[in-house]
């Protein structure tokens, strides 16, 4: 196992004193970056660098490996952007062969590094190329033909690069791993160690994650030779400059796209917001539902192409949209600076993504709000947030209280079986009221707006009839009287051999008669017969009707 140099913060970095006391280096021309680098980072309008950039860019122009562990928000991009600049203004790119590696786990991502490398890598003549999904082979293979100074790339479009032989890997010098925590969520782990087995061993490693779990520390002592370990803040800790608030709500999607409306309207100082969804489909269906109601919004998901999800960050982050409802996969590394506030639809399932969601406001000393909304639930959910950010989270107002429904759905919710029992009878035998119907339909996928279109439907409303009505009988599997070409399409479960056989439907047809196979001539009787039958619209004769042979007239005699 590699040996770690012991965890230093960049505020307890020797380096970084002034006159005995601790503070950080206090322009970028104390971090050794060149003079063309330097140059760019002033025209960007930077003079101070954070604390991980001032943690982790002089050992990274020393050639020294880094694990760099820092919130998301704090710079951790421009720390190795910057030291890469430098390094790479001596030598020239081979076709087919980057000089440098840059692993990001979404587009998003990727795609943002590479603006890093256009903005501060002005004055610099390097070929950056981009592999990620949603684009042309053929435009990356032209890139890649001409050499590549920088290579950022997804795991996945970097390897099909490879295995069509367009990409040699022996060439790199310079690896660098950002977000190896989502790495990790997403599933990207075995790919990265393919690709690690891929680079010569002499490489330089820069590893940057923001949170760091035995997984991702097991993968660091396997990437990295003798690391600079920087520091900046607790692992998964938020920032101090972004409140935080618990908004109740009930379960029902209606009510609580209501209580979302409601309370962006509340904000007074609102300029922009992210809104985060568990799922894909409900970052659809709120997009279309805000939409409905006049505000200014746009959606990101990962079912979107590359193009569309570009744009839509373009507009948001030129404000043309105010807000952007969007998935987990806009929670990571994305540098929108001016984001006011984060609405968390759903509770996030693992909490460190909470972390990440909450830190695209408050980014870059600026103040933020975070407001998740949630029910009784979710808290197992809250909870795990808590102790993983080792504090309380208030609840709006105070108030700690979630609708009475939360609780009559999951009654509901665990009495729906295969038999249907909880949507019509009682598990006693006793009929159930109408309205029982109404409660087990609240779990179907159904969106109501308002209250008004929850009244409309008929099944949420009493039975005229009387008080007490009997749930319909579920329609029988074999359906007698249905024709015998709708059913050969129907599908039908059997529990065992013998109940298929029992079906009559099932039963094996007859072998066809071979004397019914053969081709009948065009002059053949029966055929006529048939037709004549057909023709005829009086009855048919019985026997030889009213004319009788001659020879069944004779007597015969019997000796």
């Amino acid at each position: 196992m590699p040996a770690f140099i012991p965890a230093r913060r960049a505020e307890d970095n020797p380096d970084t004193r002034r006159n005995g006391n601790k503070f950080p280096l206090t322009t970028f021309a104390d971090l050794g970056l060149s003079q063309k680098v330097q140059s760019a980072v002033s025209d960007a309008g930077y003079t101070d660098p954070t604390p991980i950039q001032a943690g982790a860019i002089p050992p990274a122009l020393e050639r020294r490996d880094v694990l760099g562990i820092a919130q998301t928000g704090t710079g951790k991009t421009a720390s190795f952007v910057l030291p890469m600049l430098t390094l790479l203004e001596k030598g020239r790119a081979r076709a087919r062969m980057p000089r440098t590696l840059i692993l990001e786990p979404t587009r998003e991502l990727a795609a943002q590094v590479a603006e890093n490398f256009e903005k501060y890598g002005k004055n610099h003549r390097l070929t950056v190329a981009l592999l990620i999904g949603g684009v042309s082979f053929d435009e990356q293979d032209r890139k890649l033909e001409r050499g590549a100074d920088v290579l950022i790339a997804t795991p996945g479009r970097l390897l099909d690069h490879f295995e069509r032989g367009k990409l040699l890997m022996n060439g790199v010098d310079l690896l660098v791993i950002d977000e190896a925590d989502r790495m990790l969520d997403m599933g990207f782990i075995p790919d990265i160690e393919r690709i690690v087995k891929l680079i010569p061993f002499t490489r330089q490693t820069l590893f940057f994650s923001a949170t760091m779990p035995s997984e991702i520390q097991k993968l660091a002592d396997a990437f990295l030779q003798n690391p600079v370990r920087v520091e900046v803040a607790p692992p998964s800790s938020t920032a101090a400059n972004v409140s935080q608030a618990l908004v109740s709500c009930t379960g029902k999607d209606f009510e609580k796209r209501a209580t979302l409306r409601d309370l962006i309207r509340a904000q007074e100082n609102l300029t922009n917001a992210i809104i985060f969804c568990n799922r894909k489909k409900d970052v659809a269906d709120l997009n279309r539902s805000l939409q409905r109601h006049g505000f200014s919004v746009g959606a990101l998901h990962g079912d979107m192409d590359q193009r569309s999800r570009m744009a839509t960050l373009q507009q948001f982050k030129d404000n043309e949209i105010t807000l952007l409802v969007a998935s987990d996969v806009a929670a990571r590394g994305l540098d929108i600076p001016a984001v006011s506030h984060v609405f968390n639809f759903d509770v996030p399932i693992h909490a460190e993504d909470y972390v990440h969601r909450i830190g695209r406001t408050g980014r870059a000393g600026r103040s933020g709000a975070a407001f998740t909304l949630a029910g009784r639930r979710d808290g197992k959910y809250v909870e795990a947030i808590e102790k993983l950010i080792d504090r309380k989270i208030d609840w709006l107002d105070g108030v700690e209280t979630a609708a009475s429904s939360d609780d009559e759905e999951d009654t509901g919710r665990s009495r729906r079986g295969r038999g249907g029992k909880g949507r019509g009878k009682k598990a006693d035998g006793d009929k159930a009221p109408r309205s029982a119907r109404g409660k087990a339909k609240e779990h179907e996928d159904v969106t109501y707006e308002t209250p008004e279109e929850l009244a409309s439907d008929e099944s949420q409303n009493p039975a005229p009839e009387g008080d007490w009505v009997e749930a319909p009988k579920p329609r029988s599997r074999k359906k007698k009287d249905a024709p015998a070409k709708l059913r050969e399409h129907e599908v039908v479960n059997y529990e065992t051999a013998e109940e298929m056989s029992s079906d009559p439907e099932q039963a094996p047809a007859p072998a066809p008669n071979r004397e019914e196979k053969r081709p009948k001539p065009a002059n053949d009787d029966r055929r006529r017969n048939r037709r004549n039958k057909r023709d005829d619209d009086e009855d048919m004769p019985v026997g030889f009707g009213d004319d009788i042979p001659a020879f069944m007239m004779i007597n015969a005699k019997i000796g």
